[in-house]
């Protein structure tokens, strides 16, 4: 448990970033004392910044690649849009895009003693979509600062864009699932069963378990997005960005 001065500090560097989140002025890095220094500082990071956003309305959650422990934040609710929603303001400043696929939470998956199974898990599913995951940061450059800075500034989660849902999900082979993501009609990449998890569904149960004592469990209506098929893009302000997976569907975006 993080208490007493150390707890100070780490509200101190959440609240360094919610102010250059605000103001889009980034900084380079958070100072030595108030970075993060474990993932469970991090992640107190996180929780800290998320509720200055209100309340949350779903969890991002991937894997550098497919034996890597996975690691998760919070997505605010008043970050996360339809489809084809225009994105506006001082605060898109870094404009990272990933293509994802995300699904819907239909019914509670309450903590509980017993793991879930993936099949459980599934069951609880209301449907899978096509999503852009926007990056944002508070800081310049987040690849080149320290990792739990940058894991720490809610894991460079600025926005959540949705699809129309796929009602066969199931029946996609998604290790053949072509993505591709294109900034005013030119595409930026094109790739084939790219998720960086590998058998990203795997990422459900482990969210729905080991993520249960900090998402206090999953609860129906909100958004798990299960990481990135296509890296991160960067795009202009005014730019249009369109996701097509070849089966699972589109969805799209304008900055404004």
């Amino acid at each position: 448990m993080i208490t007493g001065a150390r707890e100070q500090e780490l509200i101190g560097a959440a609240n360094l970033l919610l102010d250059a989140r605000r103001t889009a002025t980034p900084i380079t890095d958070l100072p030595e004392e108030l970075q993060p220094k474990s993932l469970d500082e991090a992640y107190f990071v996180q929780d800290t910044m998320a509720a200055a956003y209100g309340a949350i309305g779903g969890w991002k959650v991937g894997a550098p690649t497919p034996d890597a422990t996975p690691i998760f934040a919070p997505m605010p609710l008043a970050w996360i849009t339809p489809n084809d929603s225009v994105l506006e303001g001082p605060t898109w400043r870094y404009r990272g895009l990933e293509a994802e696929i995300a699904f819907l939470i239909g019914e509670d998956l309450p903590v509980r003693a017993t793991p879930y199974s993936r099949d459980e898990v599934i069951a609880a599913l209301a449907s899978c979509h096509p999503v852009i995951e926007v990056l944002e940061s508070g800081l310049v450059d987040p690849a080149a600062a320290t990792r739990f800075s940058m894991i720490g500034d809610m894991q460079m989660h600025g926005g959540f864009v949705w699809g129309p849902a796929y009602s066969d999900w199931k029946a996609i082979d998604f290790t053949k699932e072509r993505v591709t993501l294109a900034v005013d009609g030119v595409v930026r990449v094109e790739r084939v069963g790219s998720n960086t998890s590998g058998d990203f569904l795997k990422l459900l149960p482990w969210l729905a378990n080991e993520g249960a004592a900090r998402t206090g469990g999953l609860k129906a209506g909100q958004w798990v997005t299960t990481g990135s098929w296509t890296g991160n893009t960067l795009a202009t302000a005014g730019a249009d960005v369109d996701v097509r997976f070849a089966t699972a569907g589109r969805v799209g975006l304008r900055f404004g």
